[in-house]
């Protein structure tokens, strides 16, 4: 059966979730969940939610899928133990520190690999597979038939994004936030640079094409392709940070898809709530041009009219939709917007109304002119219903009983349910019926009253013995019943915990230190190779089937974990900066893949550096292999959409170089020959400077992408220079260098 995965960022959006329908919820905690800005759980609030989810046979999934610096490593595995504890369903992580210790300590609680992993391929699929999750959440990259493949292939389970906010980039593989901002995605801290607006730039003219919002994508709606959906383990929605009207009209469609009840209306009641018009995605083969929405960011709404007069102070309104009292509607005017909250509605005779299904008028301070678009952002009452839907169950369970009375004897009751069994027995003692004995209607009439309950009414056996039994013990009785069955179905599930393994120690014998270099042209590569560099990465991107090998003796970069799974008992490997490492355990795991070095993330400083390197020393016995990039364009976020062709720019890359621009700096595209792009950050990553104060590390990569080939020389030299310690004047230029997180703490 297809499970229908529903987002909670607050107890009022989980029972929104399940009110309507939903197979199970995944919701984070305050801490190494990847939504850090929404409201999210604390452990009573969780056990609630626990509590209230599996009484409705509703799983629990926490998300623990942001990076693990080493000082949060014993404070990951204390918060995953209280999860086992209250029992939760599974977890889903991204670093594999989190997976390592999840799968190595839990016995039923499930781990399943996030998104952030970017697998994207049969070949990562089943290397965690072997690891033993039990689960993999692919990339929204990934197109339906090769989903298909891939489940049939690996027969694993599988879960996708059908629904919801869409990342322009890989997800993990954008580093826009974090090396900007410091708020980094990876720590569930995400700005959202790929909203805001841009220019995009010609930097061979310096002419500008456009500008607007050319990396906000839409939001993914694949409602009219469930059939082609039923096939998959879990259909997951996007929205932790949504409020509950907005899980509640999402998960009530996609329920009513799945039960072949989803009509025309039901799937334009998706645009009333939150929305930045629909893709169907590369789920469904979208046209990558068409999967952002350039002209705004934000709520969309959806067109229900136009300005089609000025009357004095009145504006009228010709509507193709209905407007109400105290509905919400955004005006474009200008490429502006107007946002109007609708407290009066006025006919054309100027009398106050509720509702207009043709014409309407209002009255509004701000100037607008005639032909203006008015779209609704908020359809009040449509609100007020999905609001009023929590309060209902969207299943209830029998409860069969059969039921012992008999004249001075306790009432007994026994009853089943909630696939448990509890035994009732009154205090009091029945008597003797004098009249009107009680019969099976009296006994159904007082226990169906489980209106306020989870339950409804099923078999009840009753045999009549001229008892009489008082209603107010049958009402107590019932009350007691469902409590007790409650009891049994929350504390029923009782998570258990594996017997510690012995970890198999892999230490490294140091090496002195050394250079290496990732290239993206020929001449870059013969000056890297001329000047002495053995291990050079040639076309180095992050997914597995783009990789490179360097000519020396047949060195692989791998970016993906699907690169891991394919080459590791061909050739010797690297892992690159985009597997995410920010703790010894995950170098441990690497190394025991068969990773020769570990390339350590670009959110890492010098002191959580220090504190890996120490970890796997006192841990291995032996000093890990690692390698680090300290010079070039950091790739901010690697994408498999093109804004040069959205921008009418298709082709002219071969032949130009471009750029995009906003208040804070540039930030120059890299296209590749599948038409991926790269977006790199507009200053250098430069710690030339620091190379002798950094220890433990035994390569230093520089990466090199828009440098000339005489650029490459001089730079190779300033690095040989500074690593022997022999070049004194300073590298560091702070109007076109960064330091990136060296000095400073990710948030």
């Amino acid at each position: 059966m297809t499970e229908l995965l529903a987002p909670a960022g607050s107890m009022e959006a989980l029972k929104a979730a399940i009110s309507n329908g939903c197979d199970a919820i995944y919701l984070g905690m305050q801490k190494f969940g990847a939504r850090a800005y929404s409201s999210n759980f604390d452990l009573d609030a969780l056990k609630e939610a626990v509590a209230y989810a599996h009484l409705r046979n509703v799983k629990i999934y926490v998300t623990m899928n942001t990076i693990v610096c080493e000082s949060e490593i014993e404070e990951m595995k204390a918060q995953m133990h209280a999860l086992n504890e209250i029992g939760v369903d599974g977890i889903i992580v991204q670093d594999l520190a989190a997976f390592d210790y999840a799968f190595n300590t839990f016995l039923d609680m499930e781990v399943h690999c996030s998104t952030q992993m970017g697998i994207d391929d049969l070949d990562g699929t089943l290397l965690f597979k072997e690891l033993g999750a039990d689960r993999v959440v692919l990339s929204r990259e990934v197109g339906i038939e090769k989903v298909k493949e891939i489940r049939k292939a690996a027969q694993i389970p599988l879960e996708i994004f059908v629904h919801g906010a869409l990342c322009v980039s890989y997800s993990g593989n954008c580093l826009m936030s974090g090396l900007i901002g410091y708020r980094s995605g990876n720590r569930g801290r995400c700005v959202g640079s790929c909203r805001k607006e841009y220019e995009l730039i010609d930097r061979t003219t310096d002419k500008v094409i456009g500008k607007n919002y050319i990396l906000s994508t839409k939001d993914l709606n694949t409602i009219e392709f469930i059939e082609d959906l039923r096939e998959i383990d879990s259909l997951k929605i996007e929205g932790r940070m949504k409020e509950p009207a907005y899980v509640a009209n999402v998960v009530s469609k996609y329920r009513m898809a799945l039960d072949h009840k989803v009509t025309a209306e039901d799937k334009d009641d998706l645009s009333k709530t939150f929305n930045r018009t629909f893709t169907k995605g590369y789920l469904f083969h979208e046209d990558k041009k068409e999967i952002t929405n350039v002209q705004r960011p934000n709520n969309f709404g959806f067109e229900i009219g136009y300005i089609s007069k000025i009357v004095k102070d009145m504006y009228e309104i010709t509507l193709k939709r209905p407007l109400s009292q105290n509905d919400i509607v955004r005006i474009s005017h200008d490429n502006e917007d107007v946002i109007v909250s609708v407290v009066k509605l006025y006919d054309k005779e100027d009398n106050l109304i509720n509702k207009a299904d043709k014409v309407c008028y209002i009255k509004i301070k701000e100037k607008l002119s005639k032909g203006d678009l008015v779209y609704l952002t908020k359809d009040y009452a449509f609100y007020k219903m999905l609001e009023s839907s929590s309060d209902k169950e969207f299943k209830r369970f029998e409860l069969n009983v059969k039921v012992h009375a008999y004249p001075n004897s306790k009432m007994v009751i026994d009853a089943e349910g909630l696939g448990h069994s509890y035994h009732y027995e009154s205090d009091e003692v029945l008597s003797e019926a004098i009249n009107n004995p009680s019969n099976k209607d009296h006994i159904i009439k007082q226990l169906s009253r489980l209106n306020d309950t989870i339950f409804e009414l099923g078999q009840v056996d009753f045999e009549e013995y001229g008892v009489f039994i008082p209603a107010k013990l049958l009402n107590a009785a019932r009350r007691d019943i469902v409590e007790g069955l409650y009891d049994l179905k929350i504390n029923s599930q009782k998570n258990r915990i594996k017997a510690p393994n012995i970890k198999e120690k892999i230490g490294f014998t140091p090496e002195k230190p050394y250079l290496t270099a990732s290239v993206t042209t020929k001449e870059q590569y013969d000056a890297c190779v001329s000047a002495g560099i053995k291990d050079v990465y040639f076309e180095n991107t992050v997914r597995r089937n783009q990789v490179e090998y360097s000519d020396m003796d047949g060195l692989v970069l791998l970016g993906g974990y699907g690169g891991i799974h394919h080459y590791k008992d061909t050739n010797p490997f690297v892992t690159d900066y985009s597997l995410n490492v920010v703790n010894s355990t995950s170098c441990h795991t690497l190394y025991k893949l068969g990773a020769k070095r570990v390339t350590l993330s670009y959110e890492l400083n010098k002191n959580q550096i220090d504190d890996l390197i120490s970890a796997y020393y006192k841990e291995n016995d032996g000093h890990p292999a690692l390698e680090m990039i300290v010079y070039g364009r950091a790739p901010l976020m690697f994408t498999k959409y093109c804004p040069l062709e959205k921008m009418g720019q298709c082709g002219i890359c071969r032949i130009k170089q471009y750029e995009i621009k906003d208040e804070h700096g540039t930030f120059p595209i890299i296209t590749h020959e599948d038409c991926s792009v790269t977006l790199l950050n507009g200053k250098n990553l430069n710690l030339l400077d620091e190379l002798q104060n950094i220890k433990g590390v035994e390569a230093f990569r520089l990466n090199f992408t828009v440098e000339s080939k005489e650029q490459v020389k001089k730079l190779i030299s300033i690095a040989m220079g500074k690593l022997s310690g022999e070049v004194d004047r300073p590298a560091f230029n702070p109007e076109t260098d960064t330091r990136g997180h060296f000095n400073k703490e990710i948030m």
